[in-house]
């Protein structure tokens, strides 16, 4: 993570075309070498935070209250995860904005950005069937999706994410009406009619 760490902070201070690798293995106290073991490009250095955001949300539903309804549960997330000072700090939002704005802007960061909103929808998909399964389900089995849950978990990845990118792409704060958790739970409201009660692990 320190290497994604020093990553964000120059292409936040340089710009991403300014920064090279090197630079970024410099700022990271490590050889260039060892750069390489890691990650093949500096675009994909910043990969792990952006991971750590989708990872937080989906273990999040994870731990929301079992009683709550799944629309509830990822609604509940949400909350949890884009309200400043719960799951990330006030601070940090700034940097959020930052990388999500250099992800949106430059072809190369916007790839590693949809590889990993790709790989949460995937988590969520999982976590979501966990939620869904009938008590005592074989957790094997709980974990293996429908194709409804898929779809349902995507749709709800891409609320969190179209609400993030939206917030990020304008000027208000992260509090308040306009900031990333009141988007997502409106984005997220579209979920409240699927059909939930159809949607089971597949055997």
């Amino acid at each position: 993570m320190e290497i994604a760490r020093a990553a964000a902070g120059l292409f936040a201070k340089r710009g991403l075309k300014a920064t090279r690798a090197e630079d970024i293995a410099q700022a990271a106290g490590i050889a260039p070498r060892t750069f390489y073991r890691y990650f093949a490009t500096k675009e994909e250095a910043v990969a792990p935070l952006y991971a750590a955001g989708a990872a937080r949300w989906s273990e999040a539903v994870r731990k929301a209250p079992p009683d709550l309804p799944l629309p509830r549960a990822l609604e509940h997330a949400a909350l949890h995860t884009l309200t400043p000072g719960t799951a990330v700090s006030t601070a940090s939002w700034d940097w959020v904005r930052t990388l999500v704005r250099l992800a949106i802007s430059s072809p190369a960061l916007r790839k590693v950005w949809a590889e990993v909103c790709h790989e949460s929808e995937t988590t969520l998909a999982e976590v979501l069937a966990a939620r869904s399964a009938a008590p005592g389900t074989d957790d094997n089995v709980a974990e293996r999706p429908s194709p409804s849950l898929h779809f349902a978990a995507a749709v709800a990845a891409a609320s969190i994410r179209v609400a993030v990118e939206a917030w990020a792409a304008g000027d208000a704060p992260p509090e308040g009406p306009e900031g990333p958790a009141a988007l997502a739970m409106h984005n997220l409201a579209t979920l409240r009619d699927f059909p939930w009660d159809d949607v089971q692990p597949q055997s």
